[in-house]
């Protein structure tokens, strides 16, 4: 039986049904502190950790999706586990929606009690409870339904050797959740219906639960799977087939979001980005970054040098959030704090730039109306104290000189220290890339016209295969130099002015849906005015 305790761990977490957000706390902090990570193909990839200079944690993709050929046999994922545990290594086994619930996990677990390795059991969220959620039918609701029956949908009703009573199931009331019945649906339908079932039993499938790209189809059991099929449906699905249904038309929300149905492309600094992601997400889009540049820190010599001699400068200005982190990072190694900077004033380019100083616990004391360098230039015109002063312009290596050169032609003595550079990584952009040849993407967002510059360079002429949205007029005329379509341009150059100015062009684009529900797209307006 039980083999010599290993000394490694296996933690067999639910990863939920696919929204990251339904991750559980204890799942994502098993992630962030394990050795490996041997995962299913409905694990959503962006759970995974990315992988240390040292390639820890591995990454093992098992497959485990029904009907795929190059899944892997659960026989060599048992093995995997135990192998890897003998090695010593803490391995997440991370398997789409909860363990135990069709998920195979407590074969896992028994496989590894025999092995004698240790192993723990986080629940997730399962995709026969969140799905509907998303799609607004509770599986259960007072006076409508008081049992939910979880059923794998694998199991065909015409083979004898099935283990579900479908005629019990159809007699007994309540709901009944299918777990990826897409090919059985029709003989299932027909099974419940024999069983007495009513005919005009509402039923829905849901596509994609919990995902941006999540779509529902609602009809009867007679009709549910001849619809499905015109609609394209493919697995992953869940079908729920029950009066419950029919509560869909009170309390549908995600198709409701202003974004729903969006595919957009966020361009970015590599690590950097993530609240307009985190934004436009919550609005209902699908969000590809892509990463088409990196950030690499320059020579740390000069920046020291400046912070040594704080006390001769009048003025610091910084042109980025990135400018202050890395200042930052360096005014603390030369043991300094905030003091540092009592005999000089601040100024910040726009309200992302103030932020990142106001987290710091520095208020800058200028901030232009308009969010870019000849904003902050025009701002620091007016200051009496710039001719003869002495101004330190902490920037990015490549960035365009119109601050530094202005405040020369205004008699400034400024020292410009370049902190940081931006430098391709077409290895990030290849999802993207992919995406616009396939022609997946609606819209291209991007921050700076470095990214503009940077995100053609990594894709290629694809780049113009779909509009632009951009966050101000030198972004604008970066991208139609670049010859890309401008659909968007913010209002004000804010990642939320810019979030907001996309959801007007993509209502513009989708007049109708507005018009359908006007009272839920009166609330989905609401939504996207609370990220101001």
């Amino acid at each position: 039986m039980a083999t010599k305790r290993s000394s490694g761990v296996v933690y067999l977490v639910g990863a939920g049904p696919g929204d990251p957000g339904l991750l559980t706390v204890r799942g994502r902090a098993l992630l962030d502190d394990c050795d490996a990570v041997v995962y299913d193909a409905l694990a959503n990839p962006a759970l995974l950790p990315v992988a240390d200079a040292r390639g820890r944690p591995s990454l093992h993709d098992v497959g485990k999706r029904g009907g795929i050929a190059e899944s892997a046999r659960q026989e060599e994922i048992n093995a995997l586990l135990v192998r890897l545990a003998r090695d010593g290594k803490r391995v997440v086994r991370l398997k789409g929606g909860d363990p135990l619930v069709f998920g195979r996990g407590s074969e896992e677990a028994q496989a590894l009690r025999a092995a004698g390795v240790a192993f723990e059991i986080v629940p997730g969220v399962t995709a026969g409870i969140a799905a509907p959620a998303y799609a607004g039918i509770p599986v259960t609701h007072r006076g409508v339904a008081t049992s939910v029956t979880f059923v794998t949908g694998h199991e065909d009703p015409a083979r004898p050797e099935g283990r579900t009573d479908w005629a019990a199931l159809a007699r007994a009331g309540g709901t009944i959740v299918l777990y990826m019945g897409v090919k059985t649906l029709p003989r299932i339908a027909s099974a419940l219906m024999a069983g007495g079932m009513r005919a005009d039993t509402p039923a829905a499938a849901i596509e994609w639960g919990t995902y941006p790209r999540q779509r529902t189809v609602v009809a009867t059991v007679d009709t549910l799977a001849t619809l499905a099929s015109e609609a394209g449906v493919t697995a992953p699905v869940i079908t729920v087939i029950g009066p419950v249904v029919s509560l869909r038309d009170d309390i549908a929300w995600v198709e409701q979001r202003p974004l729903h149905g969006a595919r957009i492309v966020v361009t970015r600094a590599q690590g950097k980005g993530g609240s307009l992601t985190g934004m436009l997400r919550a609005l209902g889009a699908s969000v590809i970054e892509a990463p088409a540049t990196r950030i690499e820190h320059g020579d740390p010599a000069p920046l020291r040098d400046a912070i040594a001699r704080l006390a001769d400068y009048d003025w610091i200005a910084f042109t980025s959030q990135v400018a202050v982190e890395l200042f930052w990072d360096a005014l603390l190694t030369s043991g300094l704090d905030a003091r540092a900077l009592a005999s000089a004033r601040v100024g910040a380019v726009g309200p992302a730039t103030a932020d990142a100083l106001g987290a710091r616990g520095i208020v800058p004391d200028v901030t232009p109306l308009r969010f870019v360098a000849e904003g902050l230039l025009e701002a620091l015109a007016t200051r009496p104290d710039m001719r003869g002063g002495r101004v330190l312009h902490v920037a990015a290596e490549g960035a365009r000189d119109v601050l530094r050169d202005g405040l020369l032609s205004l008699g400034a003595h400024v020292d410009t220290v370049y902190a940081y550079r931006s430098v391709p990584d077409p290895e990030g952009a290849r999802v993207a890339r992919d995406a616009l040849a396939a022609g997946e993407v609606d819209l291209v967002v991007y921050a700076s016209a470095g990214a503009v510059r940077a995100f053609t360079d990594a894709v290629g002429n694809v780049a113009s295969r779909a509009p632009a949205a951009c966050i101000g007029p030198v972004t604008v005329g970066a991208a139609r130099e670049a010859g890309l379509s401008v659909e968007v341009e913010a209002a004000e150059s804010t990642l939320p002015a810019l979030a907001q100015s996309i959801v007007a062009a993509w209502q513009r684009r989708n007049p109708a849906r507005d018009e359908e529900r006007p009272a839920i797209t009166r609330a989905a307006d609401r939504q996207a005015g609370a990220i101001q």
